[in-house]
């Protein structure tokens, strides 16, 4: 990416993108579909067996490095949410029948457009922004050790915002209203120009962090440079995603690929310095805990995050290893767990609140690209002119340095369902599995971190490039993006603008941008 700073064309109608709601569809259409035996309730039975070997033992939250910690920030996973809940939306979607994905609607515009953000803009919603343009902040939070921070909006209890979803654990809740002030600060440095212009600085700025930022974290840097001419995204090099029109929505993306978050998650995080702010991402069923992470509702006395604590905005230290009572420890910036194949025990029963029938999200997913008819993971890869992962390199567990045999077991996917997965891995499985193959040792931005870089597995040749060629072409199919307006731009700090920079930058902080 070019280091020119450009200022975004003035006088756009970019309340909302040109794109309309699209629709789900394949990108690898002759591939057949993946079954796992005879009928629907051996199918639903063999991915039950997969499922229940996806998820971990129980492991509470902790202070302190982990073995599962990757060397991305913690952030990253919810922003990942956040980005999925701009770009795709299905409310209609049911396990209960198979379903052809040609059918689906996506109610969310297939573009980084922000709509989750800004909704249908002040027009439509008044109630979400004063007479300036900017957005309304609900009530000031308060947390140990951060000196300002706010809720959402709320009418009794619920979020007035462009997305319910950003409201649905206290983390992407807290960030969407970092966005809020992001849009709020803009304005307020550029008060001159009108609503649409500060919104599409704004885009810009997200956009540019989920290209040059976000993108390199979590996909291999191999796959990304041959999507690339001269050092720049290149439309020329799509080889899998097309579309005749506008963009759409593939399943093979939205059901399997970009559920790579689901592995990043941990037990649990540390919100701010008190004592009580170590939470469960959601309540113990067997203990009910109402201090969860769970959100759609207002946030509790105490909660305000310390931004420090799960991206990058200062240096902390990286703490020591089973030391609970190391004072760094409790400081320390969370990173996230390592993209593989299993996911933390918290996600094995969700609360009724979050989804019900199956409970586990593991099988949820797996269930629900099976309905959706995706082909294996072997199928796809060999569409893709990779050669497909062997069954030995298929392993289900924790993509730890040193596997404990009894606490970490590496289960073999032909073993699973008497063989249901040999040769046939459910694409999520094995796009998750791709990506152990792929780890590389990433420094991590903490004073005392291992000199030689955290082990960091990610997203490889088939799901980093459905992945990034999914970013990729909603961009270039979006006349009002920055990849289609201006793909040399960068924001005025610099080439090196990252999410930490815009976190910064909604706290108050650095200098204005334009």
């Amino acid at each position: 990416m070019s280091s020119r700073h450009a200022t975004p064309p003035r006088g756009l109608n970019a309340t909302r993108s040109p794109l309309s709601q699209g629709r789900f569809g394949r990108m690898f259409r002759t591939l057949t579909p993946a079954t796992f035996g005879p009928s629907e309730a051996d199918n639903i039975a063999n991915l039950a067996a997969l499922a229940d070997n996806m998820v971990g033992d129980f492991d509470p939250p902790k202070d302190g490095p982990d073995a599962e910690e990757s060397a991305i920030p913690a952030l990253y996973t919810y922003f990942g949410q956040f980005v999925d809940h701009d770009i795709t939306f299905d409310p209609v979607s049911s396990l209960a029948k198979q379903q052809d994905p040609d059918g689906l609607i996506d109610f969310r515009t297939p573009s980084f457009d922000l709509d989750n953000l800004y909704g249908r803009g002040p027009n439509d919603q008044p109630y979400m922004y004063d007479s300036n343009g900017k957005f309304l902040v609900g009530d000031p939070l308060t947390g140990t050790g951060v000196p300002s921070a706010f809720d959402l909006p709320r009418f009794r209890g619920r979020a007035l915002i462009g997305d319910p979803r950003n409201d649905e654990n206290s983390i992407v809740s807290q960030f969407q209203g970092l966005m809020l002030r992001f849009h709020n600060r803009m304005v307020d440095d550029n008060d001159t120009y009108s609503f649409q212009d500060v919104q599409q600085r704004v885009r810009f700025h997200y956009q540019y962090v989920v290209l040059n930022d976000f993108l390199p974290r979590i996909v291999n840097a191999t796959v990304l440079d041959d999507l690339k001419t001269g050092g720049r995204y290149d439309r020329g090099k799509l080889a899998y995603y097309h579309w005749h029109t506008y963009p759409y929505m593939p399943v093979e993306f939205s059901v399997a690929a970009y559920r790579l978050g689901h592995s990043m998650i941990r037990p649990g995080y540390r919100l701010n310095d008190a004592d009580n702010m170590l939470l469960q991402i959601f309540p113990d069923p067997n203990n009910p805990d109402n201090n969860a992470l769970t959100g759609f509702r207002s946030m509790g006395p105490g909660r305000a995050i310390d931004w420090g604590r799960f991206i990058d905005v200062d240096t902390r230290a990286y703490g020591v290893e089973d030391d609970s009572t190391n004072p760094d420890n409790k400081r320390r910036l969370q990173l996230a767990y390592r993209i593989d194949t299993s996911l933390v025990d918290p996600l094995r029963r969700l609360p009724p609140e979050v989804a019900s029938n199956p409970a586990s999200l593991a099988l949820r997913n797996l269930e629900r690209g099976w309905r959706l008819g995706l082909p294996s993971g072997q199928a796809v890869a060999r569409a893709m002119h990779q050669t497909p992962l062997t069954d030995e390199q298929i392993k289900i567990g924790r993509a730890v340095d040193n596997p404990d045999p009894a606490n970490d077991p590496q289960v073999p996917i032909a073993s699973i369902a008497n063989g249901a997965f040999k040769g046939n891995c459910p694409l999520w499985t094995y796009i998750l599995a791709e990506a152990r193959q792929f780890a590389t040792k990433i420094p991590v931005p903490a004073t005392g971190a291992p000199a030689a870089g955290i082990t960091t597995p990610q997203l490889g040749p088939v799901g980093g490039r459905i992945v990034a060629e999914v970013f990729l072409g909603m961009m270039f199919g979006d006349a009002s993006s920055v990849l289609s307006l201006d793909p040399n731009w960068a924001p005025v700090t610099g080439p090196d603008f990252k999410l930490k920079d815009l976190v910064t930058y909604a706290l108050g902080q650095g200098v204005p941008l334009h």
